[in-house]
Order: C-alpha cells, then sequence, then structure tokens
C-alpha cells in the first residue's frame, strides 16, 4: 500500500473507468511520460492529427519532454544550450524546454503527478469532486488542462497580479477562477482561499506546494530527461556539474535528487528572487519572477539534498526580457556574432527562466567550473505567456534601443557576479529545513513526527521511488477497465 493513497475506492474506480471509456481516454503510466517510446502504437498513430494544445485525451500522452513538433509524435528531449557569448562563462548551460507541452509549460507534468493517482485510485471523483489548483501561474494552468482532458471539474486560483495570458486562457478553457490578493510571492493568501474551499467536502484540493505527486513526477520524468541529454552529448570528460531549478513548489528540484544518485559530484541550486530570499535570509517581499511562490519551504522540498542558493535580481529578469525579445535587442545580438537560430532560440525563455539561466551563470562562476562542466536547469515556459508584459515595459520605460541592449548585455549579464550566493552547510541545510514547522506544523495541520522524518534521506528515497511503481499498476489496472 502507498504512503499517499490511503484507500482504494472500488466503486468508484469502477464508475469513473466507465466514464473513461464512454469518453474513450486511456491514461499514460509515469513509465510511458519517461519513455514514449512504450506508448502503443494505437495511441501514437491518432496523435499525427491531434494539436498540441487541443482539448482532447489523447494530449495526456504528450505530458513529456519528448514532444516533436514537426511530427506530431515522439523523439529527443526538447532542450536548448545557451551559447556563451550570452553566459559569459566557459561552462555549458544547458536547460530543458517546457514551451513544448501541451499549454506551453511543464507544470502540466506536475499536475498530472497530483490528480491522476487519486482519480485511477478513486479518492477523487469526477461526478461527485471539484479539483481545486491553487497556484503562482502555471500549475493551475496545467491542472485545469489535465482536468479538461480527464473530464474533471477545475477551480484555479492565482494572484491578481499574474500576467493577462493566464487569466485569459484559464476563462477560455472553463475553469472557474478564483484571484487572490497580491504577486506571486501572496501564497499564504492562495493557502488561505483553500482552506475556505476546503469546507466544503467536494473541493479537493491540490496543493502543488505539499502534493508530493510533483516532485514524483519530477524525479522519474525530468531527471531521467536530463540523464539522456548529458549522455548524448557523448562526455568524455564532461562532468554532470549542477542542477539549477526555482524554488517556486521545490517540484523540479526533485529532478536534481534523481540526477545525485547517477552523478554523486553534481551540485543541487535553488533559485529565488533577490527582492523575496526566503532561503537565503529568511527574507520576504514582491518580485516579478512569474511563478517563484515563496515567504515559505514548500513541504515537498527535499532541502537535505539543496547544496545552495542563488538570489536573482528580478529587475535583471525584465531587463533580459527585452534584450532576448525587442528588435533592437536581437539586432545587437546579431552584432555580437550570434546566429539567426541562436537568437530566436532564446524566445523559449520565459521570466522563471531567465531567472534560472542567470543562477546557472552565479553556481558556473561561483565554483569556477570549465568547459568540462556542464550545468542544467529548466525553461518553465517561454516569451509567449509574456507579452502583455512586454507592452508593459514599453509603456513604462519606452521604446527599446540599442543602448539600453547595450546595458543589459553589460549589466545583467557580462557582470552577473556571485553575489547573493551562498554554499549551505550541513546546518544550514537542517535551518532551512526547520522553518517548514512554522508552514505546515502550525498552520496546514502537518504532524511534528513527519517534519523530524523528512530529515531522513530513505523517507524521499520511498516516496520517489517507490510510489510512482504503486501508481503505475493502478493506472494499468484502472485502463483495462476503461477499456
Amino acid at each position: 500500500m502507498s504512503n499517499i493513497i490511503k484507500q482504494l475506492h472500488p466503486d468508484v474506480i469502477k464508475k469513473t473507468a466507465t466514464r473513461c471509456k464512454e469518453r474513450g481516454i486511456l491514461i499514460p503510466t509515469f513509465a510511458q511520460l519517461r519513455d514514449p517510446i512504450s506508448i502503443p502504437s494505437s495511441i501514437t498513430s491518432k496523435l499525427k492529427n491531434v494539436g498540441l494544445w487541443d482539448l482532447e485525451p489523447l494530449n495526456l500522452f504528450r505530458i513529456t519532454w519528448k514532444n516533436d513538433i514537426t511530427t506530431g509524435l515522439f523523439g529527443g528531449v526538447n532542450c536548448v544550450e545557451i551559447p556563451s557569448a550570452i553566459t559569459g562563462v566557459r561552462a555549458r548551460v544547458i536547460g530543458l524546454i517546457g514551451k513544448y507541452f501541451p499549454t506551453g509549460a511543464h507544470k502540466v507534468g506536475a499536475a498530472f503527478g497530483c490528480l491522476v493517482p487519486r482519480l485511477v485510485s478513486g479518492e477523487f471523483d469526477p461526478e461527485r469532486h471539484k479539483a481545486v489548483w491553487p497556484s503562482t501561474g502555471n500549475f493551475c494552468r496545467g491542472g485545469a488542462f489535465d482536468c479538461a482532458l480527464l473530464g474533471c471539474t477545475p477551480i484555479a486560483i492565482l494572484p491578481e497580479e499574474m500576467s493577462k495570458e493566464r487569466f485569459q486562457w484559464l476563462g477560455e478553457i472553463g475553469a472557474e477562477v478564483i484571484a487572490t490578493p497580491g504577486c506571486e510571492s501572496n501564497v499564504k493568501e492562495i493557502y488561505d482561499k483553500c482552506w475556505e474551499l476546503k469546507k466544503d467536502p467536494i473541493n479537493i484540493i491540490f496543493n502543488q506546494f505539499e502534493e508530493f505527486g510533483n516532485p514524483i513526477w519530477h524525479y522519474n520524468v525530468t531527471g531521467p530527461a536530463i540523464e539522456e541529454v548529458f549522455d548524448a552529448l557523448k562526455p568524455s570528460g564532461l562532468s554532470a556539474a549542477a542542477f539549477i531549478s526555482a524554488t517556486g513548489s521545490a517540484g523540479t528540484l526533485a529532478a536534481g535528487d534523481f540526477l545525485k544518485k547517477r552523478f554523486p559530484q553534481l551540485r543541487i541550486v535553488a533559485t529565488e528572487a533577490l527582492q523575496c530570499p526566503t532561503l537565503l535570509m529568511n527574507g520576504f517581499g514582491g518580485h516579478r519572477i512569474e511563478g517563484i511562490g515563496d515567504k515559505h519551504v514548500p513541504w515537498v522540498h527535499n532541502v537535505r539534498s539543496t547544496d545552495a542558493i542563488a538570489a536573482i535580481d528580478d529587475e535583471d529578469c525584465m531587463r533580459i526580457l527585452r534584450l532576448f525579445n525587442e528588435a533592437e535587442g536581437k539586432k545587437y545580438l546579431s552584432s555580437l556574432g550570434m546566429s539567426e537560430s541562436e537568437i530566436t532560440s532564446l524566445s523559449l525563455l520565459g521570466i522563471s527562466a531567465i531567472a534560472n539561466m542567470l543562477a546557472a551563470v552565479k553556481t558556473a562562476k561561483y565554483f569556477e567550473l570549465t568547459e568540462n562542466d556542464v550545468v542544467f536547469t529548466v525553461f518553465t515556459d517561454s516569451v509567449d505567456l509574456y507579452q502583455s508584459r512586454l507592452e508593459e515595459l514599453r509603456g513604462e520605460r519606452g521604446k527599446y534601443s540599442t543602448i539600453e541592449a547595450a546595458k543589459d548585455m553589460a549589466g545583467p549579464l557580462a557582470h552577473q557576479s556571485i553575489d547573493w550566493f551562498k554554499e549551505l552547510t550541513f546546518h544550514e541545510r537542517k535551518a532551512i529545513h526547520n522553518l517548514k514547522y512554522f508552514t505546515w506544523v502550525e498552520q496546514q495541520g502537518k504532524t511534528y513526527e513527519e517534519i523530524t522524518e523528512q530529515w531522513n534521506p530513505e523517507y524521499w528515497r520511498t516516496l520517489f521511488e517507490d510510489e510512482v511503481e504503486y501508481f503505475d499498476r493502478l493506472i494499468n489496472d484502472f485502463n483495462t477497465m476503461a477499456r
């Protein structure tokens, strides 16, 4: 039995499987999302005629890093290497591309990891329950999309200051949308709304900050994808030196836990906004790096495995957003000798992806990495979700010029330094871990016993490796009934 799924509900499972059969819904296993070559041809033969964002249940099988957007099928891991002309460091910086997931962001995978185990175990009944997705942006979009494919009713909760694109899309997909006060760092306000909704038993809260399906998906899908990218480099003499991820819900950081098993020397670096340096300084504040919920330590964060923290100035992110996407910025980059394809690839980086890239630069400089080192990160989403932010910046700052491009290349990039970077000692890790108590035990109903148990590495190994096998057995059993 699972530590996550407390009980199977056979009557609900049977009813939901019948519902899925009537709608032609089959659910992929975590193993299939990790390695889509194992997806049956009866599925892949139909995918060619389905758009990546279509509300078609077959798109559940596209919740993977390996979507081939030219064929509609699957290929290698979608990733991009940022040229050293941009990073200014000798180490190679490679990011997995979130744009080529349904919804244009990889959070649809974390949402899948939270919803599907509850669905196939009968803990979530789509005829009775509503799925509540508390988020700072992309997670609620992913949850709403997964719900639309599976015939479930979604409620999206996100801060009112998030980009217009997110709210527009959620409305179009038919989600009930609740806007809470503040910006991406106002997570407590989201939690307060969850407590209010939880009073009605029809609302099931899928809180990415505490739902272990989130890091389980990343450990078992994102981690192996990065390993595959490294192996494809034919790494004679190369070292997988670091994995960088914005803290956010801490789910993506679990990919680093997977990578450390293969590459023990690898360092996991958590990124956060300098304007809200929660891990770095027990800090607080608002910022503009969308998608990074902070002011607390997520329950699903294995803090003991985190080696360092990098805080990124949100102003640097906004300036680089313009450099990478304004016409004069692209022209300036071309004058530096960058190719058209290299410049075009920079549009794959949204605001939090830029923060991850800058943290990779800090990491490479801090640890004095060389051309033999590879730094991996995740480009969660692309500029497509931030066109309104570019418009706002034009309104605030005027037309972008060549001089501004030169300043932004010289400042946020070339002179990105190792300030606001901390390599953690054992006891500094434990101090961050202990901060969970105030949010999760005092406020959110977790137990003293479990927060103590979380310091044991075996706690995380069991969650990340044993639970997924159980999930996949449940999914296969469910699909047998739904066929």
